[in-house]
């Protein structure tokens, strides 16, 4: 699933060998621009943001299919969470899934303390220690993932910022799986809060306030002709303002399809499940 910027020059790497595969005087058919997963263009500092309470929430069919196949390997979700303490490597995923849905059907956003993980029930809460600094998180799992080996979690943008690794893209970590109904009996000082609290919590969440100038990005072309009649097919298909924004790129001119700019999370959800609910493309957020 996810893949950690660490993993982008191999990814560039199998494209540069499958451009060299295609058969001689083949036309190339026109793909968009790809927009490439990471932080925010102008960082944003969210060392303050608030970590989340564990409370209990029921664990629902939504990501938790046991057993499941990711690239031919199998997995095995945790029927509990009890017990469960790992170490091993953590990395991050950022602008590339913001506004995506998570395996259990909420929204990704990477300026909450949330994560990614193969094998502990959705949603549950873990303890996240950087084994290099001694930082530590408090994260909410509700994806899947990373599948790639030697790691063991992917936290989002902030989680990552507060551990002090989003330069470095990944960083040894301990994970502790945390259970609500145990914590008071195991000495720790967080308290338990009710469902509905929790889920109120959730939902506000779901607005948070973008940064300026976020844009959902449909594509980049060389023609802006072929632009221009992507932008009438998007602007037909969502509610918001959809322009062709040019750009000089190592000397050659791309013609962006962008909608925006976008100020609440809500809105950014919204546009992009028209977009692809439409067929029109998997939009990536961008920032101007």
């Amino acid at each position: 699933m996810f893949q950690c910027k660490a993993q982008l020059g191999v990814a560039l790497a199998a494209l540069v060998l499958a451009a060299c595969s295609g058969q001689p005087g083949k036309p190339k058919k026109e793909q968009p621009d790809p927009v490439q997963d990471s932080g925010p263009l102008q960082p944003v500092d969210m060392l303050a943001a608030p970590e989340p309470t564990p409370v209990r929430e029921p664990i629902g069919k939504a990501g938790n299919k046991s057993p499941y196949r990711v690239n031919g390997v199998t997995y095995r979700v945790r029927t509990g969470v009890k017990g469960y303490r790992e170490r091993g490597h953590a990395s991050w995923y950022g602008t590339k899934f913001h506004g995506k849905r998570t395996a259990n059907g909420e929204v990704y956003n990477m300026y909450a303390m949330s994560a990614a993980h193969k094998s502990l029930p959705l949603p549950s809460y873990a303890k996240v220690t950087n084994l290099e600094n001694g930082h530590s998180v408090i994260v909410r799992v509700n994806d899947r993932g990373p599948f790639v080996p030697g790691r063991i979690i992917d936290l989002s943008y902030t989680a990552a910022q507060k551990l002090g690794y989003t330069e470095k893209g990944v960083a040894r970590v301990e994970v502790v799986a945390l259970d609500p109904d145990s914590l008071p009996a195991a000495g720790e000082t967080l308290a338990l809060e009710k469902d509905v609290a929790a889920r109120e919590v959730l939902a506000q969440d779901a607005s948070f306030k973008l940064p300026d100038n976020t844009y959902l990005q449909v594509g980049a072309y060389g023609s802006p002709d072929k632009a221009e009649r992507v932008r009438a097919r998007v602007a037909a298909a969502v509610d918001y303002p959809v322009s062709v924004s040019p750009v000089d790129r190592s000397g050659k001119k791309l013609y962006r399809v962008r909608i925006g700019p976008l100020s609440q999370q809500r809105a950014l959800v919204a546009a992009r499940e028209s977009v692809e609910e439409n067929r029109l493309g998997e939009p990536q957020v961008v920032y101007e």
